[in-house]
């Protein structure tokens, strides 16, 4: 999910962390950048946007009246100083994407893609809300316009002015460019911190978040891995950095909700986590694929679903079910040990061969999928 606007374009620009046109300095990243006391171009702006951004978007639909009441749940939890002034709405953006995005006053736009996939699920969308309500509160937006400015200005920040607005011509910097990433990363991780806490106070399991990742990255291509210009963190990284997050936030939470079953959230999800397999030919020339799966509070079986892709870079539906492919094994797995080894042995056969086998897809006992995992490359 991305932390800023994206329509329009222009605002999208300035408050977006952006490779490419970024100043020459090289200083390291000031994670924790105070936004001055009278700084408040960030909310005149999205003032002036509001209308542009009113008339591309339209009130949630009745079908998803539960993200409205999680909202207001999330909202009534803040701990937020007397002078804070938000305008909390909710609205939907009739595109199919994948992604949630809002405005520094308290708009939270989420595209019609990722409202599918919360579905009736309140801990789902929990998950998403509380990560835009951590950007809005910390006032994110701002935070990266400053960093940005004290790059530019080699490690001053400046208040910025209508000649700022206009200024299009940056030197490339690679050095730069990796500290804007850093900061925009941290900042994503410190939202997801702070969005875990949130939940718990409201009664919605964190372990809600991590589902929502894996099920993202499910109907993505995103690198479980980032580079080190990229924006946002890796599934895998982004995983490892909130470990720390997800167990207090899970104490807080059994604390204030010892029923799980009767928090607002209800029970946690089926977690599941199927990591990156490995891949070796035996003497007999057979392939056996390993795929280690984790799984929590999982009641019965997973299935796991080798699967041979032509077009492994293909976009991914919304849909919670499998992809089409001509090429498909199947296997059953209790998945009860804290990591669990799941094998696929493929034949040498020309007919297994004809595709490449590209994915490992973990469905529960319903057939809908929960987790994804590229298969290296290998030679047939």
């Amino acid at each position: 999910m991305r932390s800023a606007f994206h329509k329009p374009r222009l605002f999208f620009v300035l408050l977006l962390c952006i490779v490419g046109a970024v100043p020459a300095a090289s200083q390291q990243t000031p994670l924790k950048l105070q936004i001055p006391d009278k700084f408040k171009w960030d909310l005149q702006t999205a003032a002036r946007l509001r209308p542009q951004l009113l008339s591309q978007s339209a009130p949630l639909p009745g079908r998803y009246a539960i993200g409205r009441m999680v909202l207001q749940k999330l909202t009534k939890e803040l701990h937020l100083p007397a002078d804070a002034m938000f305008s909390w709405e909710l609205r939907m953006v009739h595109d199919g994407q994948l992604n949630a995005y809002s405005s520094p006053e308290g708009t939270i736009y989420i595209e019609g893609g990722l409202a599918e996939l919360a579905s009736e699920s309140a801990g789902l969308w929990a998950a998403i809300l509380s990560h835009e309500i951590a950007h809005i509160v910390h006032r994110d937006w701002a935070r990266r316009y400053l960093y940005r400015q004290s790059l530019r200005n080699g490690g001053g920040g400046t208040t910025p002015d209508d000649s700022d607005l206009r200024e299009s011509t940056w030197i490339e910097s690679e050095r730069a460019s990796e500290n804007l990433a850093r900061f925009c990363r941290q900042q994503e991780i410190e939202a997801d911190s702070d969005s875990v806490m949130l939940m718990a106070r409201a009664g919605y399991h964190p372990d809600f978040v991590p589902a929502l990742h894996h099920l993202l990255r499910v109907h993505t291509r995103s690198a479980a891995t980032a580079s080190i210009y990229a924006m946002h963190p890796g599934w895998n990284s982004r995983d490892h950095d909130l470990k720390r997050a997800y167990v207090t936030a899970s104490i807080d939470f059994d604390r204030r909700w010892p029923d799980w079953y009767a928090s607002p959230g209800g029970n946690p999800p089926v977690l599941v986590f199927a990591e990156e397999p490995s891949v070796r030919k035996s003497a007999d020339g057979e392939w056996e694929i390993q795929v280690p799966v984790h799984c929590e509070h999982l009641v019965g079986a997973v299935e796991a679903v080798l699967l041979a892709h032509s077009n492994r870079d293909a976009d991914r539906s919304t849909t919670s079910q499998l992809p089409v492919s001509k090429q498909i094994v199947r296997q059953l797995s209790g998945c009860t040990s804290p990591k669990t080894i799941i094998t696929f042995t493929l034949p040498a056969v020309p007919s297994l061969m004809s595709e490449p086998w590209s994915d490992v897809y973990v469905l529960d006992d319903r057939g809908s999928v929960l987790s994804r995992t590229e298969l290296p490359r290998f030679r047939r």
